[in-house]
């Protein structure tokens, strides 16, 4: 299904969403544990809640429902790491396979993050180390090169681990990708994120293809996200089955829209 263009609104909770840039997956301790060069990183980005995202679009929803259900309309005034881990639980109680903890990070850390992640710390669950930008230049910056354009919602029943190949070599160039993107962000080198981007999307269909292509998917998502990589300066998916395309541009993308990052 084709997804209608967001509108800015009036937030009724001050929770907010969060984008995953490259190096997503690296979260997951199935991938990081065949790293051979540990820690890989990714990037997550915390946005205000001024534009409401759909559900099944890698934006971090059900991490974010699960937030409102346990701290209400805040997030309340301790520190990040503990937060991190107390959402990690509330969302995780009971799951013989846990998710990896990329969206309660991207939710709490205000501004840009990078986040390592190494199998032999903590099992490879939450990163052994959190680099935060939040320089309001790069923030900035980010916010005029970011459009984001509406595909897809994932469909129901869509498994995107149904097909898996771990090799290493991939797994090390997937939390390269993650290092790029964050020095290519706060250096403002739009060629570089969008490399780093599009980068993450070959690892993604390499490690795990149905991430991308799928029978349940009635969109050709490699055939959108080339058209707009060969276009623009790059672009990536906001998570598995497509949902949102983040693409890097300064100048303006038909049928996109902008969003304002949280950096207090």
């Amino acid at each position: 299904m084709t997804l209608n263009l967001q509108q800015k609104i009036t937030p009724t909770t001050h929770i907010p969403y969060r984008m995953a840039f490259a190096g997503g997956w690296i979260d997951q301790p199935l991938l990081s544990k065949h790293n051979p060069q540990p820690p890989g990183s990714m990037v997550v980005v915390s946005l205000k809640p001024d534009v409401q995202f759909l559900d099944r679009c890698g934006m971090g929803t059900s991490t974010r429902k699960v937030a409102m259900q346990i701290w209400g309309n805040e997030l309340p005034k301790r520190e990040p790491p503990a937060l991190m881990r107390e959402l990690y639980s509330a969302e995780n109680v009971g799951k013989s396979a846990p998710s990896g903890s990329q969206d309660m990070a991207g939710i709490i850390y205000p501004g840009i993050n990078r986040l390592d992640y190494d199998s032999t710390f903590e099992g490879g669950y939450f990163p052994i180390h959190i680099e935060t930008n939040k320089d309001p230049d790069v923030v900035s910056w980010l916010e005029k090169m970011i459009s984001i354009m509406p595909v897809n919602q994932r469909p129901f029943g869509y498994d995107p681990l149904q097909k898996q190949n771990l090799d290493p070599t991939w797994i090390e160039r997937l939390g390269q990708t993650g290092k790029d993107c964050f020095n290519a962000i706060v250096t403002k080198d739009a060629i570089g994120l969008g490399a780093s981007m599009n980068e993450c999307m070959v690892c993604w269909q390499n490690i795990l293809p149905n991430t991308v292509v799928d029978s349940n998917i009635d969109v050709d998502l490699l055939e959108i996200l080339s058209t707009y990589q060969k276009r623009y300066y790059g672009a990536m998916y906001s998570g598995c089955g497509g949902g949102y395309l983040y693409i890097v541009s300064d100048e303006p993308v038909p049928n996109s829209f902008k969003v304002e990052i949280r950096i207090a």
